[in-house]
């Protein structure tokens, strides 16, 4: 029932994020401007290390401007209707996982960039690969929770913020040292233990979720 739950609320979120294009479309324009602003500012002075660390830095604003619309835009009525048709535990996971989805896309569209504006130094390397999947996922994952908590309050932007940025930033430095890692040529199991570590957060945000959420819904 719950599984039946989450497929027709993600079908509804996709619904509303091609109805409301503009949302998708603005997190796109500010990879691209911010791409650009950093390929007119750093042409000639880009080593790896800050390659790879300006990269995860703007996929970590992109995560935090694409999660925050959640349930910030989500009035009212639009929630009573939810709470009367499925459970608590449905609506996060079915977010959780259109974020995810929606960032696995927006990561790989922003690495595409990446290395057309600033070089190519990552290439086609499947570890490289491996770690921004997850390190997306595992940002779409924690933000998400913070979204709901977030939500609930007036000025929910400046609340996301201060719950989101110090979540964000164990998770943000275990991305710039597993994925330079991966850029020297480091394999799976060179990477696998801060790969795990990322899971295992996934894996609490996700419980936490699971726990905390349903008394966040009835409020």
């Amino acid at each position: 029932m719950v599984h039946r739950e989450i497929l027709s609320l993600i079908h509804k979120e996709f619904l509303l994020e091609w109805r409301q294009k503009h949302a998708l479309g603005g997190i796109v324009l500010y990879l691209v401007s911010t791409i650009f602003i950093c390929y007119l500012s750093f042409t000639g002075l880009m080593s790896v290390p800050v390659w790879n660390a300006l990269f995860w830095i703007i996929i970590a604003f992109a995560s935090l401007n694409l999660v925050l619309k959640s349930f910030g835009e989500e009035n009212s009525g639009r929630k009573l209707y939810l709470y009367t048709l499925a459970s608590p535990q449905a609506v996060i996971f079915s977010k959780i996982l259109v974020n995810s989805l929606t960032m696995i896309v927006l990561g790989v569209l922003g690495f595409i960039l990446f290395n057309l504006f600033m070089g190519n130094i990552a290439g086609g390397k499947p570890v490289y690969w491996l770690v921004l999947i997850t390190g997306v996922v595992g940002f779409s994952s924690v933000l998400t929770m913070v979204s709901a908590i977030a939500g609930q309050v007036r000025n929910n932007f400046t609340l996301m913020a201060v719950l989101g940025f110090p979540l964000i930033l164990p998770l943000l430095l275990l991305l710039i040292r597993s994925s330079l890692a991966a850029l020297q040529g480091a394999g799976v199991a060179d990477v696998g233990s801060d790969l795990l570590v990322i899971l295992l957060l996934v894996l609490i945000s996700l419980t936490l979720s699971n726990i905390l959420f349903p008394y966040l819904w009835k409020d």
